[in-house]
């Protein structure tokens, strides 16, 4: 049964969000503040983790951090009253898979985290990927250039990953938000550059003039062995 860590301190939003996800055929964790949380998360590795911004004793933003640097691929879904731009985008940048404003549909919800989930079991583009130099392996998420290991954020590499999944295809900066970051609507398209100028900086010998993450003018970005 796949089991779903709620890390949330209002008494009648864990009631709902238990009945909901069980509801659903999930086994539910909860949790009231973020240092109980990261127990339960390194005791069993939970499908998912939804987990509200504020929070006693450690932030939702401290939590998110310190998750996605042990594992990269667990989904996190910020469940938050703060509807501010600001907070999405680095809530987003530190990794989180998606961002839920309260009040929330429970539908909706659901509907996040279910894809949140299928999105982090998707079938690898092979163990290892090797292109001019670079070597990748997705299975340990590490990157090497020429023997040298390259830092990568988990919202970084999973830029890269979909990227090399869908070689010589063109992705829209839409797609690679939907697909990437699990959003359908969000606030600006910037963030999206933003990463593809950190793949060219670490990864093409020319950053300014790239030969394996280009851009389709007026379209979005293509990876090119």
């Amino acid at each position: 049964m796949e089991r779903i860590l709620v890390v949330e301190d209002d008494r009648p939003v864990q009631k709902a969000l238990k009945r909901l996800f069980e509801s659903d055929g999930f086994a539910v964790e909860i949790k009231a503040d973020g240092k109980s949380a990261l127990e339960a998360f390194r005791a069993a590795s939970p499908s998912a983790i939804v987990l509200d911004l504020r929070l006693p004793a450690m932030s939702g933003r401290d939590v998110c951090r310190e998750i996605k640097q042990q594992v990269p691929g667990l989904p996190i879904i910020i469940l938050s009253a703060a509807s501010d731009v600001t907070d999405k985008v680095l809530l987003l940048e530190l990794g989180a898979d998606d961002y839920v404003t309260k009040p929330f549909s429970p539908r909706e919800l659901l509907a996040r985290v279910r894809a949140a989930i299928r999105r982090s079991g998707r079938t690898e583009p092979g163990e290892v990927v090797t292109f001019d130099g670079i070597s990748i392996n997705f299975t340990r998420m590490e990157v090497v250039r020429e023997g040298d290991p390259i830092e990568f954020t988990a919202r970084e590499f999973n830029t890269l990953k979909f990227l090399v999944q869908n070689a010589e295809r063109v992705i829209s900066r839409d797609e690679l938000l939907r697909e990437v970051w699990g959003y359908q609507n969000y606030p600006s398209t910037r963030t999206v550059d933003n990463h593809i100028l950190k793949l060219r900086q670490k990864l093409e010998k020319e950053p300014t003039n790239p030969v394996h993450f280009r851009t389709v003018h007026g379209v979005g970005y293509k990876f090119v062995r």
